[in-house]
Parts: structure tokens; C-alpha cells; sequence
């Protein structure tokens, strides 16, 4: 097929065009273009290269992310090992190690030397390969001699130009960094999957590394690592230090760490490794650490390497995050949901900025796998900085005559049987009248994030048990001042309180009501899309399998947790008490004014949405929709007109391809508005 020069002008254009886009949306932080513009010039290379695929190069935006999963990750060769660093664990460590390369240096004059301090990023090493300006291979650190060719993971990373942003690339480019997870995407994978009953990433750090290793490059996508560069080999190219190389890094197309700095003293360096044990806390990403490297090139070249390290550089480490201490005890705690969860009790230890005296097992077979016991020596460490956990048990140091822990057969709050499903890991308690299963229950319901009570924390929740005033989640609704105020640490005035902020709790949305029921893998925001596709409560008590499971972001397990919760007579019979005292049950939709539909452009329309819009969020499309005299149902069929798609689209999008039904995007959606 002839192709005009109009055609390849255009292709050459719009990959420039998005090509500048990503760079000041993922490295710069400054986006020069909307999100609906983005995504009309990307459908249009995308068409474009579909109709001449002749014109597709290994740098379009469109080629990040593959369509076949690999097989298996080959093991190639580095071009230039990747040293590991020497670690400094304080100032004094520091001091020692400027000392020793000074030694060794023949340098005559070192009153003047300049550091390069960089954040040491918690994540994994990778080292790329640039052929003429074009990305050809991304590697794993491996030994520091040999690593795995993720190529195909490594070009999803938006922070990693697949073509260098220069006007005459040298012909090579070596550029190492550390891939990173930062922590609100780590914040976000794991409340899915736990959603999922999958099971949970220790920390971003495991979870980069995880995820680099997945064949199949779509996950990897999905779940948005970074990436900082921070080293350079090249031959072409004059750079005299590391400062001149960070640059270069940067207006290569590359993410450089901004805090960064050039320091002209040891005593500078120490300033800011003080500066940043605190200030760490508030980054968006982990850090463990300040990596040390002289500036100047010629200075390096001169103190070369030991077998192990570089001498011109170090990394100064904060405190570990990891610490020893021992098991006095282990104990089980009976969940909401009535999973068995076993915990270490502990002697006191300080780790991540708290004290700590328990620490979770997860499950039995975590139990047999670290062979624990009752006087043992652990390493513990916080889970995400967040949950304390056993890493690992010091069996070299394990006192005589210990006993293996076994999990309880009978559970110890109510004493029934204990019972472990057969697909799942934990053991249940399966008797909903448990007292653990209620307290539990009652605590996640007074939650921050569902009815947000506050004053009604895991004591208060007790006493109300204990004394017989609470047996349900609607019996917090029937309490008055005068039955709490003389409970322990209950005054008439927190009494007067905590009622009013129960009876506030009444106007809490839909959607909260229902992340607070506790349904089974129903987080708060599957609870959203729940309340955004079944209007109320009647509606998702009714619906069918199929209808449940085709919402996006819901899925086959999620959609048989629902309707297993309402066939339990007793979880209806709190619907209908909650119903009585006024709980927000139902979405109420917003007052719109009458419009003639035979005038609007949806009008008499089907729409089915699916995926996440760039801007609008669901409730606000739906309502758009109904406005122009649209109907918005949850599933596709014959009846459908358009289907209206976002990002991560689900399996609506093959129906609807098999259907031939109009597919649009937010800017063919507002477009198709402004038609009227």
C-alpha cells in the first residue's frame, strides 16, 4: 500500500507531540496537555498504524506495552558490571571511609573535592541499553555480572523514554536506576488484593522486585512503577562528573531524583543525611539511605574498585528497619470475619518510629514455614513501615526443649469449632454470633473510612458487649445517653457525644453503608462501584451472578461473597433494621430539570460504561447521560448503543466488540454531548 508524505508527516508529528506529553506529564511533573487531547491524538497514531503498520517503530508510544506475555526471562551478560556499594551505618563509618580513599588517591590537592549526595531509592536495579537514541534492552542487576532481559516489562515504565530526547544520540548509552514502586500505588495494589484474598506485598520494595519478574507485561503496566536514573556510561559525550552526568540524564528524557545535591565538604554530606532521616517520612516513595559518590570522573578513574565496591562511593544507611527480639508468647485474634490469625507477643522492641509487642503470623502454614516458637529469637520488620511482622526466626539461638505452636481446634472466644475452607489459607470461626466476630464487626463499621463514628473505638465497643447493650450493628441506634453514661470511662457528657455522632453516622452515604457491612472482599472502593451500578439496597440483594460480575472492577469471587452474604437470613434481617432507623440505603439521584429527550442526542439511547474515565468520574457520566435522555445499564446486550470506555476496560469491551456496538471514549462521549 502506497504511502502519501502527508500520512508519514502526520505519524512523525503526533509521536512528537505525545512523545513531549509524556515526558512533562511522567518526568517533569508539569502535564502541557489535557487528558481527553492525549487520548484523542493517541487513537489517532494508533489508527493510523494499524491501516500502515509499515510506519510502526520500536519508539512509539503506542509499542510500550506488549501484547503476548513472555515465556521466560533469559539471562544475558551485562556491558559494564553493576557494583555493589560499600555501606557507611554512621558519620564516624563515613569519616573512616573518606579517609581510606584519600589514602589511596595520588591526588596531591584534596582540600577541595565535591560530593554528589542522591536519596539511596528502596526498589530494584536495572541497567538499559540505548542503540542510536532507541531503547533495545533493560536488565535486572542479577549477580552484578549477569542479570534477566525484561525488555518488554521495562518499556511499560512511563518514567523510561523508549527514545532519547536528543537531537544526536551517541551511538551508545548505558544509564543504570532503581526501579521503584511509590507508595500509593503500593497502598492501592495491596487494598486490591485484599479484596482478592490475595495475599498482601511485605513492601514496595518486594513488590517492584515482584512485579519486573511478571511475564506478562499488561501487569506490569497496570501497576505504574517508577523509575530513577542516576548513572551514565558513554564515550561520545565530554561529561567530566556525576553532577554533569545527572543532567544529562535529565534532559535525556529521564526521571532524576530533584533532591539531589552538590556538596562541597564531608560536614555538607553529614548536614544532609541528618536532614533526610526525617524528611524521608514524607516522600512519596521509600528510601533506606544517602549514596555518597565523589563528583569529579577523573578522580573515580584514579581510585578504581576493589573486588567488591567502587572507592568513590558509599552508601550511608539509615538505622535498619529490621530488628531481633524475642517471642514470650503467640496468641490467636478472631477477625471480623471470623478468620484465625496467629500473633507473636513479644518483649518490646523500637522499629520504624514505634514500639512494638506483636507482630502478625498470617497463618498456619506461615507457622510451619518459619518453624516458630515460643522463646525464640526473631527479626521483625513493619510490613509497608505500617503492620509488624516475623521475617524470619534465628533457629542458631533457639533455647532447649521448645514446643511446636499448633493452631487451636476450637475458637477462643466462643469455643466452636474452627473449621479451614478448602481453597483458603486461614482457619474460621463460622459461628456469626462469635463476641470476636461482632466486636470486629462493630469496629470496622464505626471505621474512618465506612460510618466513621467517632468515639466509638475497640474499648468503647467492648464495654457495649460485655454489658449487654450492643448484640447487632443496629443496636448502636437504639442507645441513649442515659445506657452508656455510667459505662467505664463514660461521662454524661462523652455519653451525649458519641450518641450524637451515632445518629450523624445516619448520613453517611450509600456507598460507605456498604463498605461497612463487612461484606466479604467489598473494599471501600468496590463498595463505591456497587453503590454506582445498583441504585440500592434491594437492587444488590436481587442481583443475579452475572449481572454482579460484570461490573468492572467486581469479578467472579467478589460477585459470589455478595450474594452468599444475602442469602444468610440474619444479615438481611440487619438490612431491614437499618432500614427502620433511618441508615442511607439507596443512592438518592440529584434533581435535574426536564428536558425535552426527543431533542437530546442520547435520547432513547442504552450506554454501559466500563474502565475508569480520564476526568469523569461514574456517577457524574451516568448523570450526563440521563440528562441528554440516556439510560445507563450495568451489563451489554443487543439493546445496547454506545459503550462509553476508560482506561483498563473489563470484559464488557469483548461483548461489546463481539456485538459490534459503538465504542466511545470520554472525548467521543463529550463530543457526542455537544452535538446537540
Amino acid at each position: 500500500m502506497m504511502i502519501s508524505p502527508e500520512i508519514t508527516q502526520r505519524v512523525s508529528q503526533l509521536r512528537q507531540q505525545l512523545q513531549k506529553a509524556n515526558y512533562a506529564y511522567y518526568v517533569l511533573d508539569n502535564p502541557i496537555m489535557e487528558d481527553a487531547v492525549y487520548d484523542q491524538l493517541y487513537r489517532e497514531l494508533d489508527e493510523l498504524e494499524k491501516e500502515y503498520p509499515q510506519l510502526i517503530t520500536p519508539d512509539s508510544p503506542t509499542q510500550r506495552v506488549g501484547d503476548q506475555p513472555a515465556s521466560q526471562f533469559v539471562s544475558v551478560a551485562h556491558n559494564i558490571p553493576l557494583y555493589s556499594l560499600e555501606n557507611a551505618f554512621n558519620l564516624e563509618e563515613l569519616k573512616a571511609w573518606e579517609k581510606r580513599w584519600q589514602r589511596y588517591s595520588q591526588k596531591e590537592d584534596l582540600e577541595f573535592i565535591e560530593y554528589v549526595c542522591e536519596l539511596k531509592i528502596d526498589g530494584s536495579a536495572l541497567a538499559l541499553t540505548y542503540e542510536n537514541g532507541l531503547l533495545i534492552r533493560g536488565v535486572t542487576r542479577g549477580d552484578g555480572t549477569t542479570g534477566e532481559d525484561i525488555t518488554q516489562n521495562v518499556r511499560t515504565i512511563r518514567s523510561i523514554p523508549l527514545k532519547l530526547n536528543l537531537d544526536n544520540s551517541p551511538p551508545i548509552v548505558e544509564v543504570r536506576g532503581e526501579a521503584f514502586l511509590p507508595l500509593d500505588e503500593f497502598d492501592r495494589i495491596n487494598q486490591e488484593r485484599e479484596e482478592k484474598k490475595e495475599a498482601l506485598f511485605a513492601n514496595p520494595r518486594n513488590a517492584a522486585a515482584g512485579t519486573l519478574r511478571q511475564l506478562d507485561p499488561k501487569i506490569v503496566d497496570q501497576r505504574r512503577l517508577q523509575f530513577f536514573a542516576y548513572t551514565l556510561h558513554l564515550e561520545e559525550v565530554e561529561i567530566n562528573s556525576q553532577w554533569e552526568s545527572l543532567n544529562y540524564l535529565q534532559n535525556s528524557g529521564f526521571l532524576v531524583n530533584p533532591h539531589r545535591k552538590l556538596c562541597r565538604s564531608l560536614e555538607e554530606v553529614a548536614d544532609y543525611f541528618q536532614q533526610w532521616e526525617t524528611a524521608r517520612k514524607d516522600l512519596a516513595y521509600m528510601t533506606d539511605g544517602v549514596v555518597v559518590k565523589i563528583n569529579d570522573y577523573s578522580l573515580q578513574q584514579a581510585l578504581g574498585f576493589t573486588q567488591k565496591f567502587p572507592r568513590w562511593a558509599i552508601a550511608l544507611k539509615y538505622p535498619a528497619e529490621e530488628v531481633p527480639t524475642i517471642v514470650t508468647d503467640i496468641i490467636v485474634n478472631v477477625g471480623r470475619t471470623g478468620a484465625v490469625t496467629p500473633m507473636a507477643v513479644m518483649k518490646p522492641v523500637h522499629v520504624a518510629g514505634t514500639t512494638v509487642q506483636k507482630a502478625t503470623l498470617h497463618n498456619s502454614d506461615r507457622i510451619a514455614q518459619l518453624d516458630i516458637r515460643v522463646g525464640d529469637t526473631v527479626i521483625i520488620r513493619k510490613a509497608g513501615e505500617i503492620i509488624p511482622e516475623v521475617v524470619r526466626v534465628l533457629t542458631e539461638l533457639r533455647p532447649p526443649n521448645t514446643q511446636l505452636y499448633q493452631m487451636p481446634d476450637y475458637c477462643p472466644e466462643c469455643h466452636s469449632p474452627l473449621k479451614r475452607p478448602p481453597t483458603e489459607a486461614v482457619i474460621r470461626c463460622m459461628n456469626l454470633s462469635c463476641k470476636a466476630i461482632l466486636r470486629g464487626s462493630l469496629v470496622h463499621w464505626a471505621s474512618r473510612d465506612a460510618l466513621d463514628i467517632r468515639g466509638l473505638g475497640e474499648k468503647i465497643v467492648i464495654l457495649l458487649i460485655n454489658n449487654g447493650l450492643v448484640n447487632s450493628i443496629a443496636d448502636l441506634y437504639h442507645l441513649t445517653p442515659e445506657k452508656i453514661a455510667n459505662l467505664e470511662r463514660m461521662g454524661s457528657k462523652s455519653a451525649d457525644n458519641l450518641i450524637k455522632n451515632i445518629e450523624g453516622s445516619k448520613q453517611q452515604p450509600y456507598s460507605r453503608v456498604l463498605y461497612g457491612l463487612g461484606i466479604r472482599y467489598v473494599g471501600s472502593v468496590t463498595a463505591s462501584l456497587l453503590a454506582e451500578n445498583f441504585l440500592n439496597i434491594d437492587q444488590l440483594s436481587q442481583a443475579s451472578f452475572s449481572a454482579l460480575s460484570s461490573v468492572y472492577g467486581v469479578g467472579e469471587e467478589i460477585a459470589q461473597s455478595i450474594i452468599d452474604w444475602f442469602s444468610i437470613q440474619k444479615n438481611c434481617d440487619l438490612i431491614h433494621q437499618l432500614k427502620k432507623v433511618g441508615l442511607q440505603l439507596e443512592i438518592t439521584p440529584p434533581k435535574m430539570t426536564t428536558v425535552n429527550t426527543s431533542l437530546t442526542p442520547l435520547s432513547g439511547k442504552t450506554v454501559v460504561m466500563t474502565g475508569t474515565l480520564p476526568t469523569l468520574k461514574r456517577n457524574e457520566a451516568k448523570a450526563l447521560i440521563e440528562k441528554a435522555g440516556g439510560k445507563v445499564t450495568s451489563s451489554v446486550s443487543k439493546k445496547t448503543d454506545y459503550l462509553l470506555v476508560g482506561e483498563n476496560p473489563g470484559s464488557k469491551l469483548t461483548q461489546a466488540e463481539k456485538l459490534g456496538i459503538t465504542q466511545l471514549s470520554q472525548a467521543d462521549f463529550l463530543n457526542l454531548l455537544k452535538s446537540d
